[in-house]
Parts: structure tokens; sequence; C-alpha cells
């Protein structure tokens, strides 16, 4: 298949409402507006094919974004491309994507981290947090909660929005995982107020930090 065919397949799946609901959650004008389930369908059909998944990237199409996260193959990108593509990306679900389905699965991904997490770029600085706040998860080695601490709360109140949402898992998880540093974590939260009346779907956890931390640690009771 070219990127070409792909994009016509894709093309032929929008929808009018999706392409509404990207355009209002920030997403530009080069979209097609398809359901993110028949992205996975045809990214299913289509296998893993590394140099289709990089043209269907280069088209900026925000379905060939997405398309790309799922066929590519991580292992065959540079630290330099890994860099230029996150630079790339204009749209909070499309950074969520790469950094679930490439950054993640990337060898170099501790190299990776650090150098986003040093970055003035937002969408580096998102990846870059993203990836330390699964490292504060899984507990990583060479972890300084205290230090990610001091992070945050110097920098997390005047970060962008798209890097607020991933710094805010990182204080999450240092407030589950931690129990030494969970007042502390659970306060910082409740100083900044950062998600304290976002709107939250019935069954679901805010994702307000104190609220959120307290919900995950009772749970493991």
């Amino acid at each position: 298949m070219t990127a070409k065919s792909v994009l016509a397949r894709l093309e032929s799946l929008g929808d009018e409402r999706m392409r509404a609901q990207n355009t209002r959650q920030g997403a530009g004008e080069n979209q097609y507006g398809v359901r993110l389930g028949d992205i996975r369908k045809v990214a299913k059909e289509i296998k893993a094919d590394h140099d289709l998944a990089m043209a269907l990237w280069g088209s900026g199409v925000l379905e060939g974004q997405f398309m790309t996260t799922l066929l590519v193959k991580p292992k065959a990108l540079s630290i330099e491309e890994m860099d230029q593509m996150v630079r790339a990306i204009d749209f909070v679900r499309v950074a969520d994507w790469f950094v679930a389905y490439v950054a993640k699965k990337h060898p170099e991904k501790e190299r990776l981290c650090a150098m986003w997490m040093e970055s003035e770029d937002i969408w580096a600085a998102r990846a870059g947090w993203a990836l330390t706040a699964e490292r504060v998860a899984k507990g990583m080695p060479g972890m300084d909660p205290g230090a990610l601490l001091d992070r945050l709360q110097s920098e997390m109140g005047q970060a962008a929005p798209e890097v607020q949402w991933t710094m805010n898992f990182t204080l999450v998880e240092i407030g589950i995982q931690f129990q030494d540093h969970r007042k502390r974590a659970i306060a910082l939260g409740e100083s900044l107020g950062i998600y304290r009346d976002y709107p939250a779907s019935k069954g679901c956890t805010s994702p307000f930090a104190p609220i959120w931390i307290e919900a995950m640690v009772s749970r493991q009771a």
C-alpha cells in the first residue's frame, strides 16, 4: 500500500462530527475526522510497515500521524528522528499515542526522557514528563522523587497546559508510589489547584492530584 491510498481510505471514513470534536480539542484543518477505532481497524489490516508509516507522518494529515504510531517500528527510529517527530506534533491525542506506542517502546527511551525533560518545546516536554511518570510508576532505579517535586513546585504552575497534563501524572504517581513524599505531593497539588474544577465523568476519578492520589491509595489498602 502507498501513503496516498491509505490516506484516501481514511478520508472515506471521515465524519463531520468527529472533525468538529477534534477541532474543539485543538486539532488543525489538515484532518478528515476519522474515529480512532476506525483508524485502529485500518492499521490492523495493514500491519507494521515502517516506510509507509514514515510517509504517512510526513503527510501532516492528522489521521496519517495516528496511523504512523501504530505502523512504525520504534527500534528503527534514531534519536534524531524521534526528536524531529515529537516536535512535529500539534495535537494532544497524537502526542499521547506517540508516547504510548512509539516512545515507550524505543530502546533509547531513557535518553529521550532526559533530553525531552529539559526541552522548551511543549510537545517534547509533554513526552518527557509522560516518560518520567512511567518511570515513577514502575519504580525505576535512580528515581529522586524529592527532586522531581522540587521541579514540579517551581515549574508546573507556569507550564503550558499541554505539559501540565503529564506533569500532573508524575505528581500523582509520586504521591501514590512514595509514602514518604505523599503529604508533600498532596499539598503541592492543593497549592497549585490545577484541575481542581476539572469536569470528571460519572464513575471516573478527578485528575485533581489530591483526589486522584487519595483515591488510588485507598484502593491499595
